[in-house]
């Protein structure tokens, strides 16, 4: 599929770039796409939580009272789990919530999330953006001449380049990422996906 490249005004440059079909226009898998995204934020998730068991809480160790002849049930010392204070039955210890994907699963899950945004029309590639300094308004006039201000948006560029990142950082609905970083669940959560000239070209190159 072409796409016209547009300038940093919004007007078209009279250039285009070929996206391939076998990135951007195959029927898209929704299975691999949840067992990406669930991977993903599986992986974001800390697994720090953790309880005292009895063992850990504070109290004395001690018979609260002798085990027949009170009258009352049989009782162990004040840290059991049924006295206030006491320790947590079967609580949250720490561990990872990491799950194994395949690479290739997780391949065909970026090109069926890259190939619903083609299907959407929410692709826009723009001419490779050079800024002397960080300037966050500029940016921001950017996206407004691209009719994407009020959109959450996806920002691919194919290299680290500090005055664009600097740039997009401080945008809350814009997510600036390097091609190489680019996974399934940032393609999904965005409106939009704005390529450069230059990574746009890429995706031609690999299939070459």
């Amino acid at each position: 599929m072409k796409v016209e490249v547009l300038n940093i005004n919004g007007k078209a440059t009279g250039r285009s770039v070929e996206l391939p079909e076998e990135i951007f226009g195959i029927e898209p898998n929704n299975h691999v796409i949840y067992l990406a995204v669930k991977q993903y934020l599986a992986a974001q998730r800390q697994g720090t939580h953790k309880v005292k068991t009895r063992a850990e809480v504070q109290g004395a160790s001690r018979k609260l009272h002798r085990q027949k002849g009170t009258g009352g049930s049989r009782k162990g010392n004040i840290r059991n789990p049924l006295y206030k204070g006491g320790g947590s039955i079967f609580g949250p210890k720490p561990h990872g919530y990491d799950i194994k994907v395949n690479r290739k699963v997780k391949d065909l899950a970026k090109i069926s999330a890259l190939s619903y945004k083609a299907k959407e029309n929410a692709i826009v590639i723009v001419e490779d953006i050079k800024m002397d300094t960080p300037k966050t308004r500029s940016f921001v006039d950017i996206l407004g001449n691209l009719n994407i201000s009020d959109k959450k948006t996806l920002f691919v560029i194919p290299e680290y380049n500090e005055n664009v990142q600097k740039s997009i950082q401080n945008i809350p609905y814009v997510l600036g990422q390097l091609l190489s970083d680019v996974n399934t669940y940032d393609i999904v959560n965005s409106e939009v996906l704005v390529l450069t000239e230059s990574a746009a070209k890429i995706f031609g190159e690999d299939e070459n």
